[in-house]
């Protein structure tokens, strides 16, 4: 009788977008598999196809090949169209059609739209949504214009404006996959214009706005309009990823300064703003300007640190966001001060959402370390295996040249890592645990008494 009500029901929110990001990668990856998709005019091995479409659609830039010259334009406008996908969610892009199509959204579309953006309730989420895809729109086209002042000279007007709105979206969905493998060389990223201003400085701003997210948009947008009050949350995003910004720059800067394969052969403002692009692509972009390879230890960590935090919910970033590092930093303060209540800006912090940080930070923290020793038991050094796998479940795209070199286990563990960092490791239970309970009701037992430390 039970599976029957379930079937009657369907399926739930978290389990929809759960399979539709399935459903999209594995379109993306029978796209990508077929010879109009490279260069060559052949077939991509099954696998690298799916590694691709997978890295592209959660957003994340690791690829096992190289997207300039591997790939068609075919194959490249299948990539970019995973990772606008990625980036807004399936779900908005759906609701997008309809839009065009002038069909009416169903409050289930809206209950699935308000959990793909962590929202406590889908009331206004369509005028929401709308706003999204418009500031998308307006983002990506004012950061298109902008890189197409430096592309146009540089490479012509048609593959100057491809590779000005093939970047611009790529950087607004913290998403990292870049154009520049026939001009610099494979793999280089965006190295090549580490002191250009005009490069570096737009694609920094489209990853910020990117990674705020959208709810923290909205918030801003009624401020300036309707003087409204910050929320405490949006108050808390930007505080936090401010703080992360100006201390991941600094850290750089200190720690490389004088490193000759990195900062050392820059000019003084070359070096600021190498250092700020590098603290701001690890918040889960994954574009570099400096040879990450050649970095120091303690910036590797650094970057460790940067890429496991991520950016804000709701946003185009990975990571187990800031709001909850934010809340997990709050929360040492008040306990170890013997406080009761976990406060942020004078508003108590809900026991049932501070249970869910920390339970978000050790699972993801726990999930990434044995990735990374899976990694380690196939052939990879230490830091190697380490940045590759917090690159992949913070969804980055950064790597210390071990992607194009994994072994077929170590490519499979990464796919999860990249799935589980996009579409949200509680999520994904939720989504299980959603098709295996029986009813709704939680025994409640008798307190024990532990000793805690």
């Amino acid at each position: 009788m039970d599976t029957v009500k379930r079937r009657r029901r369907g399926f739930s929110a978290t389990q929809i977008i759960v399979l539709g990001f399935v459903l999209v990668i594995l379109a993306g990856a029978i796209l990508l598999h077929l010879p109009i998709s490279s260069a060559a005019g052949e077939q991509t091995p099954f696998l690298s196809c799916l590694f691709t479409s997978v890295s592209a659609t959660c957003v994340t830039g690791l690829v096992v090949l190289d997207t300039a010259t591997h790939w068609s334009i075919f194959g490249q406008a299948v990539i970019l169209f995973l990772i606008q996908i990625g980036g807004l969610g399936f779900m908005t892009m759906a609701v997008l059609i309809s839009m065009m199509i002038r069909r009416r959204i169903s409050p289930r579309e809206c209950l699935v739209l308000a959990n793909a953006y962590n929202l406590t309730s889908f009331e206004g989420i369509v005028p929401l949504i709308r706003r999204i895809l418009l500031g998308t729109a307006i983002i990506e086209g004012a950061g298109a214009f902008l890189l197409s002042i430096r592309f146009i000279p540089l490479f012509g007007i048609g593959e100057g404006i491809w590779k000005s709105v093939f970047h611009a979206v790529s950087a607004f969905c913290n998403a990292g996959f870049d154009l520049m493998g026939s001009f610099s060389g494979k793999f280089s990223s965006v190295a090549f214009f580490a002191e250009d201003a005009l490069v570096s400085g737009t694609l920094m701003l489209l990853i910020m706005l990117g990674g705020i997210g959208f709810v923290v948009w909205d918030d801003l947008i009624a401020l300036i309009r309707k003087r409204r009050r910050l929320s405490v949350y949006t108050a808390l995003v930007l505080s936090v990823s401010g703080f992360l910004w100006i201390f991941g720059a600094v850290a750089v800067a200190l720690c490389e300064w004088n490193n000759p394969a990195t900062l050392g052969g820059l000019s003084t403002g070359g070096k600021i703003l190498a250092s700020l692009f590098q603290s701001v692509t690890m918040r889960t972009a994954g574009f570099n300007t400096v040879d990450l390879t050649a970095c120091g230890a303690l910036t590797q960590t650094v970057f460790l640190f940067l890429m496991f935090v991520g950016g804000a919910s709701g946003s185009t970033a990975g990571g187990v966001k800031v709001a909850t590092i934010g809340i997990f930093f709050a929360a040492l303060k008040d306990l170890a001060l013997g406080k009761k209540n976990v406060t942020v800006f004078r508003r108590s912090v809900p026991f049932a959402e501070l249970t869910r940080a920390l339970t978000l930070i050790c699972v993801q923290f726990s999930i990434t370390v044995i990735a990374a020793a899976v990694l380690i038991g196939c052939g990879a050094d230490v830091m190697p295996a380490l940045f590759e796998a917090f690159s992949a479940s913070g969804t980055v795209g950064l790597s210390l040249s071990l992607t194009p070199t994994l072994s077929v286990l170590s490519r499979i563990t990464v796919m999860l890592l990249m799935y589980f960092g996009r579409v949200g490791i509680l999520t994904v239970t939720a989504a299980l645990y959603d098709q295996t309970r029986g009813t709704d009701c939680e025994m409640r037992y008798a307190d024990a008494h532990f000793m805690i430390g």
